[in-house]
């Protein structure tokens, strides 16, 4: 078996079923953590639990003027990539044909050379965050194996994609067979590490957001 051939074949199917199961465990671990009852009567005028927590989600999109300017770049930045990598995924062609033959669904695509400079920005935008984090003492004190390691599986499949179409370095069949095998690797880790927050960050927030309401904190 070839390299392409594994990574189309049983380095695919493990790594789905590693990212369904883990992404299902997380959240049934999630789930079944002990919460305790919340006896306190909620303040008057407080929202329901559901427009509190959808208030909290779309406040959180743009920080409190009080930490805007100091957080501006990390903002601006993140949605760079996180729209960066949204486009590319689910924009570009062949991966539409993908999740067509997974799940049935397709869209239109968007044409190459938009994806390929959006491919650009992204890694772009992905070494800048990892500069920020590097630079800025507070971030590099905090950051984990986690946050290294989360940011080289994101980063790779991009990188190896880039030069997959440019067809650099070695035969496409080669290029192509290391990107997959970089795209099954962020899919593995993601259930086990921060990347994880694609599944739970509007969850949290939301959860947040609903807690404080019934509390009378205003956000």
């Amino acid at each position: 078996m070839g390299l392409l051939d594994f990574a189309r074949g049983p380095a695919l199917q493990i790594a789905l079923a590693v990212l369904v199961f883990g992404v299902i465990w997380r959240l049934v671990l999630l789930l079944l953590l002990p919460r305790l009852k919340d006896l306190t009567p909620a303040r008057r005028g407080t929202r329901s639990a559901f427009m509190a927590g959808m208030r909290e989600i779309v406040h959180r999109l743009w920080p409190d003027k009080t930490y805007a300017r100091r957080t501006m770049f990390s903002l601006i930045n993140g949605y760079i990539f996180h729209i960066g990598l949204a486009l590319i995924v689910f924009g570009y062609a062949p991966h539409i044909l993908f999740i067509e033959d997974l799940i049935g669904l397709s869209w239109p695509a968007l044409p190459s050379n938009v994806i390929n400079a959006i491919g650009v920005i992204t890694v772009g935008s992905l070494f800048a965050a990892l500069g920020r984090r590097i630079i800025n003492p507070v971030q590099r004190i905090i950051s984990t194996f986690d946050d290294y390691f989360s940011w080289l599986v994101t980063i790779l499949p991009v990188l190896t994609g880039l030069i997959a179409v440019s067809h650099l370095g070695a035969r496409y069949e080669t290029l192509l067979a290391i990107h997959i095998l970089c795209v099954e690797a962020f899919l593995i880790w993601l259930p086990f590490g921060k990347l994880m927050h694609a599944f739970l960050v509007f969850v949290t927030r939301g959860q947040t957001g609903a807690h404080l309401s019934h509390r009378g904190v205003q956000t």
